[in-house]
């Protein structure tokens, strides 16, 4: 049986997710070889992966998704920070509130709470 699933993002400066892994998704540094760095919390979650041919609303699938408590105070820590919005803050109508926005290393984040 499954126990987690890890997400592996390539970088030449693994340093480089503090400001938005850290700083704004306040993810505790749970492992740092220099090499690796591991960002995540110690709380119980589940174990899912989506397969998809697009991202709903006929958006590009995110590489990844990250609910949050207050996907509000996060859209706007985001944007001070400087970090391209590439999906306005949206209610969708499955349920969510969500917008999507560019890490450090390109990928694309959907950030989302459920309603």
């Amino acid at each position: 049986m499954v126990k987690r699933i890890v997400a592996n993002i390539k970088t030449d400066d693994p340093s480089k997710a503090s400001r938005f892994y850290h700083d704004i998704l306040e993810l505790d540094v749970l492992m740092d070889h220099g090499w690796i760095q591991t960002l995540g919390s110690n709380g119980q979650a589940t174990v899912q992966i989506s397969f998809a041919q697009q991202g709903g609303n006929d958006t590009e699938v995110p590489d990844l998704s990250i609910e949050v408590d207050h996907v509000d105070a996060v859209y706007h820590a985001m944007k001070n920070a400087g970090f391209e919005i590439v999906y306005d803050l949206t209610h969708e109508d499955w349920g969510v509130r969500r917008f999507f926005v560019k890490d450090p290393f390109g990928k694309l984040i959907n950030i989302l709470s459920h309603q």
